[in-house]
């Protein structure tokens, strides 16, 4: 009897070897063929499932994007049951430095992918993501959240702060990954900052132990 195929399971695995490919070579010079190649499959079932290298790209990002939400996943588990706001934001951006192969990987990638959008007209077709401001809300409501329980400053302005740090930590990982600063470094520039947002007390609280253990290096 034949073995059954699960499609879905197949797509995986050629986003896989996408990701794989382009994170040595870079985005701009894969081929269907290279990612096939890296796959161990034909080209022709390359082919079968995405018939051009813009759809294989569009669901390179929608895996590349899967990957991402379960490292931020893996760093919260690890924060323990009740984190608080800090820690959960600390895992939210530190997921997204480039400290790791994976994560480097991630970080190139996903800059690749934005500057394609623009550039590639297929993919500026379709939304590069679907919710482009969910990051920036999730942060602005943790801060919120803590700036209602006394952890945070009360006069800082929480989307203003968000975004700030979205963004710094964009660019703290490209300066990364051009070696212009060491992990080491880009983390204590966002602890700093995030510092200068929350409040001492946010520091001292029972849980502090766990939030010690979510702050530590990848």
């Amino acid at each position: 009897m034949p073995k059954r195929v699960d499609h879905e399971e197949r797509r995986t695995q050629i986003a896989e070897a996408l990701i794989q490919v382009a994170g040595r070579r870079g985005l701009h010079a894969v081929g269907m063929r290279d990612v096939a190649a890296e796959a161990g499959v034909s080209l022709r079932l390359v082919q079968y499932y995405f018939e051009t290298k813009e759809k294989l790209l569009f669901y390179g990002l929608q895996h590349l994007t899967d990957r991402f939400t379960a490292r931020v996943g893996a760093r919260l588990a690890a924060a323990g049951p009740d984190p608080g706001p800090r820690a959960t934001i600390e895992a939210l951006l530190l997921a997204s430095l480039p400290t790791d192969q994976e994560s480097r990987t991630f970080h190139l990638l996903y800059s690749s992918y934005s500057v394609l959008s623009v550039t590639d007209a297929a993919l500026a077709a379709q939304p590069f993501i679907d919710n482009p401001d969910a990051a920036e809300n999730a942060l602005t409501g943790l801060i919120e959240g803590a700036q209602a329980a006394g952890l945070a400053d009360p006069g800082a302005d929480a989307r203003t702060e968000a975004i700030s740090l979205l963004a710094m930590t964009a660019t703290m990982g490209t300066s990364i990954l051009v070696n212009q600063r060491t992990p080491e470094s880009a983390i204590a520039v966002l602890r700093h900052h995030l510092d200068r947002i929350f409040t001492a007390s946010s520091h001292t609280t029972p849980d502090a132990g766990q939030r010690t253990d979510a702050h530590t290096c990848p």
